[in-house]
């Protein structure tokens, strides 16, 4: 049986059980056996290397204990196990060292959602086909675990955790970190844009050190704990000791400035929530020019504050933020004056179908220089597409022709530069149309004009609260 197949199989069985309802409940509950059948492989590993390895996983709580055997423990004993000690003493662990501290944040907010100990164990057995300390097999259900993020994009609002594959590769690509170089994803999601910073510096990796240098220099930081946990799975199957290398939290829920040169990186690679609100109080850890309630807002001041001298860095953001004005001002002038802002690639629409309907941006820049002017680059869609599907996203080899003008630019039907002085005579807006398209009229779409309405009144409705405040 093939590993496609027994993944396959895998999600079959879960339809059957009346307790787990969607791809989200699905895909979170193999996470999580997954989560321990990962890390009882590699501590087989460190088992054979150290002869004094000791587990932070109590013996009988370890996968190797109730799981590996394929006729152990099935049914109502499996399911009592399962929900009355396994996930009550992991929620519980005294930990003594980060991979026991790891388990417990995982399971402390993650839940046993079928309600068949029987399935349970057809599951379990289905998982016991692959052995992750071997490369091929590691390889394979990587490809298959990339296929299973990229169902979360018809699971509702857990969409938001999935960016294309297609446009990580692209933007890390472009931002080209080095062997050496510290990455960041603050708001890391699944854990997309730091996989392929991991491909994309491994093939620098000559040596052992080379290897361990590329590990250490990995960080991502997610709030939720549904991708928190993917993303922790992804990483591990990348050949990552996630120990110290992703971690649960909130990087707006710091004061700004406390973020200091130890905090800073070469570069940051995200793409981070829009279209909602922080929580309260959030906003105070910002400037008063800079306080919004748009996650997407405050996160691009934290990335300004968290480079480094001569850092990069390639995001994701909404039309919104390139046309908006108030603390959006603010906001752009900081990154103008302190980054040199070289690219703006406007995607088409319906990138983050189906959750987001959203127009979006990627944004270049590099912190030290001010910006003197600003390249455009309007990724067209596939002949004959009106916009991206569920069935038909955004492809790698979309993005060649922009690959192959980024080292040698010129104005072409899809590029165009504007100087800083015709950004400044717009009061900051950088919502610039393409010049080819003659007739061109900002805003004619009315998903966009709707967008506009939107986002001024979520504006004022962030100035009404300041003035409040101080009220």
């Amino acid at each position: 049986m093939t590993l496609e197949t027994a993944v396959k199989a895998i999600q079959d069985i879960m339809w059957k059980d009346e307790g787990v309802d969607g791809d989200a409940q699905r895909l979170s509950q193999l996470v999580w056996m997954l989560f321990l059948k990962i890390i009882d492989d590699q501590e087989k590993q460190s088992e054979f290397i150290h002869d004094n390895y000791r587990s932070p996983i109590p013996e009988k709580l370890r996968w190797r204990h109730w799981a590996a055997d394929p006729e152990g423990m099935t049914g109502d004993e499996l399911l009592d196990f399962i929900n009355n000690k396994l996930f009550r003493e992991l929620k519980n662990l005294k930990t003594y060292d980060k991979l026991g501290e790891l388990v417990k944040e995982i399971f402390n907010d993650t839940f046993n959602y079928m309600k068949s100990g029987t399935l349970i164990r057809q599951v379990v057995n289905k998982l016991n086909e692959v052995d992750f300390n071997k490369a091929d097999d590691r390889h394979h259900f990587n490809e298959v675990y990339e296929s299973l993020l990229k169902s979360l994009q018809s699971a509702g609002n857990y969409g938001e955790f999935y960016t294309p594959r297609a446009l990580t590769g692209f933007v890390v690509d472009m931002v080209d970190p080095k062997l050496g170089e510290t990455v960041l994803d603050p708001a890391c999601g699944t854990g997309g844009f730091l996989v392929h910073a991991i491909d994309h510096v491994r093939k620098e990796v000559k040596t052992k050190k080379d290897e361990q240098l590329l590990q250490k220099s990995i960080h991502g930081v997610e709030l939720k704990q549904l991708p928190f946990t993917l993303a922790v799975a992804n990483l591990i199957l990348h050949g990552v000791n996630v120990t110290d290398q992703i971690e649960r939290g909130d990087k707006l829920s710091r004061p700004l400035y406390d973020y200091g040169p130890k905090d800073r990186v070469d570069v940051i690679v995200a793409n981070p929530p829009f279209g909602g609100s922080v929580k309260d109080g959030t906003q105070a850890n910002f400037p008063l020019e800079f306080r919004t309630k748009e996650t997407a807002d405050l996160f691009l001041v934290l990335f300004i504050q968290l480079l480094k001298p001569n850092g990069r860095a390639g995001i994701v953001l909404p039309d919104g933020t390139l046309f908006g004005e108030g603390v959006k001002t603010s906001i752009k002038k900081k990154l103008l004056q302190e980054c040199n802002l070289h690219t703006i690639v406007r995607l088409p629409q319906g990138v983050f179908n189906p959750y987001a309907g959203v127009n979006t941006n990627l944004l270049f820049f590099q912190k030290g220089n001010p910006t003197k002017e600003v390249w455009f680059y309007e990724l067209p869609l596939p002949e004959g597409m009106k916009q991206y599907t569920k069935n038909r996203g955004i492809r790698p080899e979309e993005f060649e022709p922009v690959k192959k003008w980024w080292q040698n630019r010129k104005t072409n039907d899809n590029a165009w530069k504007v100087s800083i002085k015709e950004i400044e005579a717009r009061n900051f807006n950088l919502d610039f149309k393409n010049p080819s398209k003659n007739g061109a009229v900002e805003h004619n779409d009315p998903k966009e004009i709707l967008e506009g309405i939107m986002q001024k009144e979520s504006d004022i409705l962030g100035i009404l609260g300041e003035i409040r405040e101080k009220l």
